[in-house]
């Protein structure tokens, strides 16, 4: 009988643990998001939204700058996961690659800059906690990270690019020869 009792007890404890987690992301992404793309809605509204989508134009016209530069800036001064909005200001057809070459920055970015994603700051700070034991300064290592970060962001935004526009011209010929 007592293993029945533990079992049920387990069973729904298995559930209030799943609550608990929900109700804890309610709370605190949620209203964090909410937040921020107010803020940044209304900092767009007051720098003029012809002005950003200029800007924006500007740092996207190249792949080079599109993908590192841009991703860049959104994490730094947006954070995670708010960064991710700046790909509003691009074509549809290289929102993906944006996406992806942002998402491969925001563990990198926390060397130097820990406030653009503070909540997977432990990956950067486990990889540290070695050079500290070793005796040697982080300040290199953050560095490295964020080169590498910045190489690997470009190449996720080149080839995911590649992909979506052959995915693009798949798609379209595909439509064109069943339409004929």
């Amino acid at each position: 009988m007592d293993f029945l009792v533990t079992l049920a007890e387990g069973f729904i404890g298995m559930f209030q643990e799943g609550g608990d987690t929900f109700i804890g992301l309610v709370t605190d992404i949620i209203p964090l998001l909410i937040a921020l793309i107010t803020a940044v809605n209304a900092a767009i509204k007051f720098v003029g939204e012809e002005r950003v989508f200029n800007f924006a134009q500007k740092c996207t016209k190249y792949f080079f700058l599109r993908y590192t530069i841009f991703p860049f800036l959104a994490v730094f001064f947006l954070t995670n996961p708010m960064c991710y909005t700046f790909g509003r200001f691009l074509p549809e057809h290289k929102k993906p690659a944006f996406y992806d070459s942002t998402v491969s920055f925001v563990h990198p970015v926390t060397g130097l800059f820990p406030h653009a994603n503070p909540a997977e700051l432990f990956v950067y700070t486990g990889i540290a906690a070695g050079i500290t034991d070793l005796g040697l300064s982080t300040g290199p290592l953050a560095l490295r990270f964020l080169l590498v970060g910045i190489v690997v962001m470009l190449l996720r935004g080149v080839v995911t690019e590649f992909i979506t526009v052959r995915m693009i011209k798949n798609r379209e010929s595909q439509a064109e020869n069943s339409a004929a």
